[in-house]
């Protein structure tokens, strides 16, 4: 139920931010008022911070609380209620407008963006041998993660194409499949998606790279990384599951041990691929 609400909750926060954003600066401009702008700038704010991450400027991480934005929306916020009540008469549509910039900002960041705390998974430790599951190529061959022992493996878990933070995320690492080459390194990106936008996403990225599918989340179930209802609501009519994966990138040596975990609290907060690179001339070096 708690995910289901957040599945509701982000499809609702950017189509908000702009439409409050919009209407808000409607009103600045017909009759200015320094509440209307208060509450016209937060909800722009918050609106065009989605847009440019949807479609604008695809960005692979943010800080975990955002602290330039957090603090940008919670001064308008305050400054159209402070205005509202010293300016008469009292206008309650933008300090209402305000108050839910101000409330809704701050759910996202601490509550939506949140996994919890994912450090203690009995299945993920650096050290340990990786649990051996089965997914499927794009062509929907049957594929075992054994298959990998032998090789150096970069395994990255991906919500879906529909995620703009996975996709920079495997941008980035695409632009360094020659340094991870070099290293004898397989790079398997794993997604729950349908079988058809995992194509798509590889004939996109042309990386030597394995474009793998977790069957009905089943690896996701077994690794204990599943994200129920983890889709944001609506997005099913693109042919997506409801339950998706949260964000884990793993490496194994050749003989599958867990060498590197990133198991991220927040979905906004990922490792970078010079950190992979660090990780694997560290191994190389005590080798």
């Amino acid at each position: 139920m708690r995910n289901l609400a957040k599945s509701i909750f982000i499809s609702t926060l950017p189509v908000y931010g702009l439409v409050a954003g919009i209407y808000a600066l409607t009103q600045v401009i017909n009759e200015f008022s320094l509440p209307w702008l208060g509450a016209a700038l937060g909800a722009l704010t918050i609106g065009i911070f989605f847009a440019v991450i949807l479609a604008f400027r695809p960005i692979a991480r943010t800080k975990p609380n955002a602290p330039e934005l957090t603090l940008l929306i919670t001064i308008t916020a305050v400054f159209a209620l402070v205005t509202a009540f010293v300016n008469k008469p009292l206008q309650i549509t933008p300090m209402v407008l305000a108050l839910v910039n101000g409330v809704g900002w701050l759910v996202y960041i601490f509550w939506y963006s949140s996994f919890g705390d994912r450090s203690n998974n009995e299945f993920l430790q650096v050290g340990q041998q990786l649990p051996i599951f089965e997914l499927e190529n794009e062509k929907g061959e049957k594929i075992s993660s054994k298959t990998y022992e032998g090789s150096t493996t970069l395994w990255m878990f991906y919500r879906g194409n529909w995620c703009p933070l996975c996709m920079a995320q495997i941008r980035e690492i695409a632009k360094q499949y020659q340094e991870m080459a070099k290293r004898g390194v397989k790079v398997a990106l794993i997604s729950p998606q349908p079988h058809g936008h995992t194509r798509q996403l590889a004939q996109k990225m042309q990386v030597p790279f394995d474009f793998l599918v977790d069957v009905k989340n089943q690896a996701a179930k077994q690794l204990n990384i599943l994200a129920e209802n983890g889709l944001p609501k609506g997005m099913e009519v693109l042919g997506y599951d409801s339950d998706t994966v949260m964000p884990t990138v793993l490496m194994t040596n050749a003989q599958g041990k867990i060498i590197f975990a990133d198991l991220t609290d927040n979905y906004r907060v990922r490792p970078e691929p010079a950190t992979f690179l660090k990780v694997l001339d560290e191994q190389v070096a005590v080798a």
